[in-house]
């Protein structure tokens, strides 16, 4: 990152409007129309009061609840916000809502700054169970001694959150890695994708290699895990202290065309990757098709760990993906402040939708930061004070500084604007070159 990138941030953040969320959510919706895709389970009409549609998407993603939501926002009930959340709020409508959002900032020009929509990165974040412990509230001592439940979540490149699911803390990450790369329905065409040490197994790069994507997990304690060539060892003298065997290959023959079957079910979402990958992982060593996709895999680990040794800009490339998706977690963190973000929820549809609205309206902030961080920087030009062409990539969309999170929520429907008639940006007290003359002076 150059080093004038943190600066140069901040003057663009001074210059973005203060707003509540709740006029974020309305202005993003007038932007997207997502609020359309929250239809009703019968019928499939939209919900007719937006209000109470929005305060229940909030309830959900600040982990506040119906209840306390209704406390919050005058002229609502618990009896509306629940009535709504029961018929128009649902896994499946939170996701083509969310597509919606992803596809419109996808399309903006200045988010091609960050990349061009085709790598990705997932991680898991944990949150604590403050209720008796649901089926998927487990103890995992990397994160303390107390149940927690994780969302998993998929990032883009652009920093936009296109997939999230409710996972158990105990279960390895590489599970659910293509489960969000196959089912997010947005216009994203991811090639590339990042995870950390917990999100890989030779499984999943064997799967990944088969459905077209390319696999990239930083791994940690790379020489505790060797290769594995497909000819005899002594034929690689200089790199027999990594080499921990052959590849199979006459098992990956034997197994090919249930391989394919494999993953053609996999492609067409006829199964989903996490639940027969986790079949595959329980099976016995003796298991003809998990050994062939293993040996398959570890054709594809082989060659990605000799192309990390040699590679500073795949290393540099991965860092960056994944940081991206832990920044994005500091933002989640801030927004489901209640309860200080433990969740209380039992069941795992509730627990789904708290993901997916937390999700959404992280997904609605990047959007917004993300429009106005271009009319911050344009004014910036105007000023005669460019921002340098190196340091937009690091103009990051997930500052929440500007954003009242907390506070009674009343929706103005009518404060709506247009991509071509935005909110005026806020004016700097001085501009540069008074600043200069007076420190000057």
């Amino acid at each position: 990152m150059p080093e004038a990138a943190e600066e140069w941030t901040e003057r663009a953040y001074e210059l973005l409007p203060r707003i509540k969320l709740t006029d974020l959510l309305t202005e993003v919706d007038g932007w997207t129309r997502f609020t359309g895709c929250f239809t009703h389970l019968h019928n499939n009409e939209p919900a007719k009061d937006k209000t109470v549609l929005l305060s229940a998407v909030l309830a959900d993603a600040t982990n506040q609840g119906m209840t306390k939501m209704a406390d919050a926002c005058p002229g609502l009930t618990f009896d509306r916000l629940s009535w709504t959340a029961d018929w128009h709020i649902r896994e499946e409508t939170y996701t083509k809502a969310l597509a919606e959002i992803i596809n419109v900032h996808h399309g903006l020009p200045f988010a091609r700054h960050w990349g061009d929509g085709t790598t990705s990165s997932s991680d898991g974040q944990a949150f604590p169970i403050s209720t008796r412990r649901p089926t998927t509230a487990t103890i995992n001592a990397k994160y303390g001694r107390d149940p927690t439940v994780t969302f998993y979540t998929h990032v883009s490149d652009q920093y936009s959150p296109f997939h999230t699911k409710v996972i158990n803390s105990t279960v390895r990450d590489a599970l659910h890695v293509l489960d969000g790369l196959l089912g997010h329905g947005t216009d994203l065409r991811i090639r590339e994708h990042y995870t950390d040490t917990a999100g890989f197994t030779d499984q999943v790069f064997g799967t990944c290699h088969m459905l077209g994507f390319r696999f990239a997990p930083r791994i940690r304690d790379l020489g505790d895990h060797k290769i594995y060539p497909i000819t005899k060892p002594a034929n690689y003298p200089v790199l027999q202290p990594l080499i921990g065997g052959t590849v199979n290959t006459k098992r990956i023959e034997q197994y090919w065309d249930d391989l394919l079957r494999l993953i053609s079910s996999i492609g067409l979402g006829t199964v989903s990757a996490s639940l027969i990958l986790g079949k595959l992982a329980a099976y016995p060593r003796q298991n003809g098709l998990a050994l062939a996709l293993r040996e398959l895999g570890r054709i594809e680990r082989t060659l990605f760990t000799l192309e990390w040794i040699q590679s500073p800009e795949l290393r540099r490339r991965v860092h960056l993906g994944l940081n991206k998706g832990e920044a994005r977690n500091s933002l989640a963190r801030a927004i489901f402040f209640y309860r200080r973000g433990a969740v209380r929820d039992r069941l795992r549809e509730d627990l789904q939708n708290k993901a997916s609205g937390l999700n959404l309206v992280v997904a609605a902030i990047v959007l917004w930061n993300t429009v106005y961080l271009e009319q911050a920087v344009m004014t910036l030009e105007r000023q005669g004070t460019p921002v340098p062409a190196e340091c937009l990539p690091h103009l990051s969309p997930l500052g929440w500084e500007h954003i009242n999170l907390t506070g009674d929520y009343i929706w103005d429907l009518r404060q709506t604007t247009t991509l071509q008639r935005l909110r005026a940006l806020r004016r700097v007290a001085l501009s540069v070159q008074e600043e200069l003359e007076s420190k000057v002076g």
